[in-house]
């Protein structure tokens, strides 16, 4: 069913081509009959160059795991209730850039901050090509904003790291040994039911060989948090080992940055200017309040072109953000 539809799509496209490049056509013969259509050709061809670089960006989601449902970790950085608070901005704007995909997402872990936002979530998105759409979303995201906790209305920088790996089907094994691993179980905190609340049902799990810790506390059993966190660990594991073989071959920068200046690939300044700009590949939008409420696709698109021609960058500050 998966390939049928990967086919479809690839029909659809084509007779989409051909219907936009047939619209232009159909104008520059009106023009040479004396037509005024110049500006309805112009039109025509700024769409069809958008669609194709849609089109070329979707060409690029050709990896054994970019068809899978995504798995979402976000962590805020030092700096307390402003990078908690920064921390659930990200996860809402991941939450809207799904929804407006028309993908489900199921919480499978979350942590309330102390005061305000969040000290860590884990979200599946549910979708096709969820993965290979957000894959270069993993790394450190910068806020720089006029802070709302701050009483006398100065100027913060905020860091929250965004952690996004496949999520593992029966199509691709992943061993995991029952030696290696150390499961706790404990009382669920923070929102949920009155049993979700009250009974150990919650479930961590660590992989001793790589140190790798994942939580589930969202279902009502411990049977069922048990079989998401291995569901999630198995992913986890999966894109580790794609980590070492990417930092041998060097072909794609490592997705585990530090939390701190210096190692960020997106900045969203709200305050003294507007704008979010990806460092790695220039991708600028002047409305920051339309990405924060999900408007992903410039960068997403931008980081597959760049990604395929080799021109993406390291992630590191920009010079032009004077902040």
């Amino acid at each position: 069913m998966r390939e049928k539809k990967r086919l479809e799509v690839m029909v659809a496209d084509d007779k989409e081509l051909l219907r936009r490049t047939g619209e232009i056509e159909t104008y520059i013969e009106l023009a040479r009959e004396g037509e005024d259509v110049l500006g309805e050709i112009e039109s025509e061809i700024k769409a069809l160059a958008t669609f194709n670089e849609d089109l070329e960006a979707r060409t690029m989601l050709n990896g054994e795991a970019d068809a899978m449902n995504a798995i979402v970790t976000v962590h805020p950085g030092a700096g307390g209730t402003e990078s908690q608070d920064w921390a659930e901005m990200l996860l809402r704007m991941y939450l809207r850039w799904a929804e407006q995909q028309g993908f489900k997402t199921e919480m499978n872990d979350y942590q309330d901050g102390e005061e305000a936002g969040i000290k860590s979530a884990t979200f599946t998105i549910l979708g096709e090509y969820a993965f290979g759409q957000l894959a270069g979303e993993s790394g450190v995201h910068r806020l720089v904003r006029i802070s709302p906790f701050d009483q006398a209305k100065r100027r913060h920088t905020s860091f929250a790291s965004v952690y996004v790996s496949p999520e593992i089907d029966e199509t691709i094994h992943v061993d995991v040994k029952v030696e290696d691993l150390r499961i706790d179980t404990y009382r669920s905190g923070g929102k949920g039911g009155q049993h979700v609340n009250t009974t150990d049902s919650a479930v961590r799990m660590t992989h001793l060989p790589t140190g790798i810790v994942v939580c589930c506390q969202n279902e009502r059993s411990q049977h069922k948090n048990r079989e998401k966190a291995m569901k999630i660990l198995r992913s986890r594991l999966y894109e580790y080992e794609l980590d070492k073989k990417r930092a041998v071959t060097k072909k794609l920068e490592d997705s585990k940055l530090e939390i701190n200046f210096g190692s960020q690939i997106r900045s969203y300044v709200l305050q003294p200017y507007r704008m979010a700009k990806d460092h790695r590949t220039k991708v600028e939008v002047g409305d920051v309040d339309k990405v924060l409420d999900g408007y992903l696709e410039p960068f997403l698109r931008g980081y597959l072109l760049a990604k395929r021609r080799g021109t993406a960058v390291a992630a590191e500050p920009d010079d032009d953000l004077d902040v």
